[in-house]
C-alpha cells in the first residue's frame, strides 16, 4: 500500500495584517426614524448605535472586499500574487453562482487562488479565520486572504421596529501568514440549530421568485417586501449574553491564558448591551481595549470583527503584538472564538 506524502506547512500562523473599507454615506439615526415610530434616545440605549455607513450602487460586496483587501495585503508586506486562498463570508451576495471570492481573487492580481464564499452569519469571520489557520500550517496555501463583507442595508425591512436601526454595510479583510509562533489560538465554535428561528430571512428567495402576494409580507404601501433579516431580540440578547460568555472563556482557557492576559476584546458588534454585559461577565479587568465600533458602524454581520480590529489599531487603541480574544456569533444560531496576537 502506497504511503501518501504528509503536507509540509508553517509550524504556525498568524494574522500579517488588516484592512477595511466603510461606505462614504454616512446615515444618522434620524433616517432610520423616518420610517419607523421611535427615538434616536431609544435607539442609543437599546444599540449603541448612533451612525452606519450605507453602500452606494458602486460599493458591491466585490468592490467593497477589493478595497478592504488591497489595505490588508498591503499591511502584511506581501504582493497579491502569493494569495494562495481567499475566503469571503458573507449572506448579502446575491448571485448563488459563482462566489464572489472568485471575482475578487481575479481582480486582486492572485496567482489563480484557491477561491470560495461561506455562510456563517456573525460569526463568518471566525470561521473563515480557522479554515486559513488550518491551510497554512496545513501547507496548502502560504498566505490566506479572510474577508468579512456585508451589504444588509440590502436586507434590511425599514419598517421593522426590531431591526431597522440595527444593520451596516462595509468589508474587513486580513492576511493569515505563517508564524514561528503561536498566534492565533485553538477555535470553539459550534451551533445551536435549534435556535435558527430567532435570527433568519422573512422568506426563501423561492417564495420571493414565485411572486403570489397571498404568502408574501407587504409594505405599509401594500406593495410586496423584499425579503429581509428579522430577529427575535430577547431571546437573542439572552442567548448572546449568558451563552456566548462562556465560550468566550472557553476560547480564553482553551488558549491556555485567562482575561487578565488579555489586551484587547473584539466581540462581534451586535449591540452595546451585549458588548457591556459579556465584558462584567467574563470580569475583564480595565486595562483591557473593547472594541464598541457599532456606535458609527452598525452591526455588519461577518465584516463587524476586522472592521473593529483595523479601527483600534489605526486610532492607536491597540498596537501591533497585543493579545486579543475575538468572538462572532449570530444566524444559526453558530459561534466561533479564539485568541489571536494582532498584526
Amino acid at each position: 500500500m502506497a504511503k501518501i506524502k504528509p503536507s509540509k506547512g508553517a509550524p504556525y500562523a498568524r494574522i500579517l495584517g488588516v484592512g477595511g473599507y466603510r461606505p462614504i454615506r454616512v446615515v444618522p439615526n434620524e433616517v432610520i426614524l423616518e420610517t419607523i415610530d421611535s427615538s434616536d434616545e431609544w435607539i442609543r440605549s437599546r444599540s449603541g448605535i448612533e451612525t452606519r455607513h450605507w453602500a452606494g450602487p458602486d460599493e458591491t460586496v466585490a468592490a467593497m472586499s477589493i478595497e478592504a483587501a488591497g489595505k490588508a495585503i498591503a499591511d502584511a508586506g506581501i504582493a497579491a500574487e502569493q494569495i494562495g486562498a481567499v475566503v469571503v463570508s458573507t449572506v448579502s451576495h446575491f448571485s448563488q453562482t459563482p462566489a464572489v471570492a472568485t471575482e475578487i481573487a481575479d481582480k486582486l492580481g492572485t496567482d489563480k487562488a484557491a477561491a470560495f464564499d461561506i455562510s456563517a452569519g456573525c460569526a463568518g469571520f471566525g470561521y473563515g479565520l480557522t479554515l486559513a489557520k488550518g491551510m497554512v500550517v496545513e501547507g496548502s496555501a502560504e498566505y490566506v486572504l479572510v474577508i468579512g463583507v456585508e451589504r444588509l442595508s440590502d436586507l434590511t425591512d425599514l419598517e421593522d421596529r426590531a431591526t431597522a436601526f440595527l444593520f451596516g454595510d462595509g468589508a474587513g479583510a486580513v492576511v493569515v501568514g505563517p508564524s514561528e509562533e503561536p498566534a492565533i489560538g485553538p477555535t470553539v465554535w459550534g451551533s445551536e440549530g435549534d435556535k435558527a428561528g430567532t435570527i433568519k430571512q422573512t422568506v426563501p428567495w423561492d417564495r420571493f421568485a414565485v411572486g403570489d402576494v397571498s404568502q408574501l409580507p407587504l409594505d405599509s404601501a401594500g406593495n410586496v417586501k423584499f425579503p429581509a433579516i428579522t430577529q427575535e431580540g430577547q431571546a437573542v440578547f439572552r442567548w448572546a449574553v449568558f451563552e456566548m460568555a462562556k465560550v468566550a472563556q472557553q476560547a480564553l482557557e482553551a488558549a491556555g491564558i485567562s482575561s487578565d492576559d488579555l489586551d484587547v476584546f473584539i466581540p462581534h458588534q451586535a449591540n452595546v448591551r451585549i458588548i457591556d454585559s459579556m465584558v462584567k461577565t467574563l470580569k475583564l479587568p480595565e486595562h483591557v481595549t473593547v472594541a464598541r465600533d457599532i456606535r458609527t458602524t452598525g452591526n455588519t454581520s461577518a465584516a463587524s470583527i476586522p472592521l473593529a480590529m483595523e479601527r483600534l489599531l489605526a486610532t492607536g487603541e491597540a498596537k501591533s503584538g497585543d493579545t486579543a480574544l475575538v468572538i462572532g456569533f449570530g444566524a444559526g444560531l453558530v459561534y466561533a472564538a479564539t485568541v489571536v496576537t494582532l498584526p
